[in-house]
């Protein structure tokens, strides 16, 4: 019996199931609907499709840099709790999976689901860590770089950072310039800065903190009489304090205040006799943005007196 793309989305609907799961379900039955969905609870992916609607906060960033082939990824996975970030499993798939971008290079998550991690899909062996580990894991994002890169990953996985420099490979290679590049990740781990420089905040943004600021002004009785002219001058100044908490290379360097990031750059490039430059970066940190999961203490010993 045949079956068509439409009988796929029908039975990853009914199930839960992954896409690839759900298509050789279908094969192995024969297109029989019934006993696609029989063949997924035997096979216990439908048993692992349930924990899928559990609220996934927890987990761990991590981050890696192949400095032989010049590529970095940066990735986040999802659990439900933070226990499941100190099982060696658990931390051995994460690192399975950064690998596998490292190396094909998928488009997003789901291309990458559908990429292959030993004999099986990433998307595969996510349902069988599901089940074994008996917690609902996502993969929720991930970034590649290509270049000269470093990473920084910090408390054991709660921050992960990436960082793509300009530079030459003699320079790249060398000891100094890794623990360069190491400070520059950590930096931005610490200084969350938004953007790397001043050029590319946008100037929505610009404008919208100038308006603050002006409101700021007026709403001060000391400084509400100023004239506007005068308000505005003020504001332009302040905007400079904007720049250099938010980008990069204008931030205080932390292990160094009285030097900028941009100096510490351009230091260690002397230094080195080098040319470099921070072309990019990326920050994650765990569960930024996600609905974190309210556990009722009582309501959880309550039920286990019934």
């Amino acid at each position: 019996m045949a079956f068509t793309a439409l009988d796929v989305k029908k039975l990853r609907e009914q199930t839960g199931c992954g896409m690839m799961d759900c298509k050789k379900a279908l094969t192995e039955s024969d297109g029989d609907f019934d006993k696609a969905v029989e063949y997924l609870r035997e096979k216990g992916l439908a048993a692992a499709a349930k924990k899928a609607g559990r609220i996934a906060a927890e987990g761990m960033v991590y981050a890696a840099a192949d400095v032989a082939n010049k590529v970095g990824v940066v990735i986040e996975v999802n659990a439900e709790t933070d226990f499941v970030a100190k099982n060696d499993s658990f931390q051995t798939f994460v690192k399975e999976v950064a690998d596998v971008v490292m190396a094909q290079n998928p488009a997003d998550v789901e291309a990458l689901m559908a990429c292959k991690l030993g004999e099986q899909t990433v998307e595969a062996a996510l349902q069988e860590k599901i089940l074994v580990i008996g917690e609902n894991i996502k993969i929720r994002r991930f970034a590649r770089f290509e270049g000269v890169c470093s990473a920084y990953v910090h408390g054991g996985g709660t921050h992960g950072v990436l960082v793509q420099f300009d530079t030459d490979d003699a320079t790249a290679a060398k000891a100094e310039f890794t623990a360069f590049g190491k400070d520059i990740a950590m930096q931005i781990a610490a200084a969350n800065p938004g953007y790397l420089c001043e050029a590319e905040v946008p100037a929505s943004v610009v404008e919208k903190e100038k308006e603050i600021l002006l409101a700021q002004i007026s709403n001060d009785p000391k400084l509400a009489g100023k004239p506007e002219p005068v308000k505005v001058k003020m504001v332009e100044g302040k905007i400079g304090k904007f720049y250099k908490e938010n980008c990069l290379v204008d931030q205080a360097y932390v292990k160094e205040p009285d030097i900028s990031v941009s100096k510490y750059v351009e230091n260690t490039a002397k230094e080195l006799g080098a040319d470099i430059e921070i072309v990019k970066f990326v920050r994650f940190e765990k569960g930024e943005g996600l609905e974190k999961r309210a556990d009722d203490f009582a309501a959880e010993v309550a039920s286990m007196m019934k």
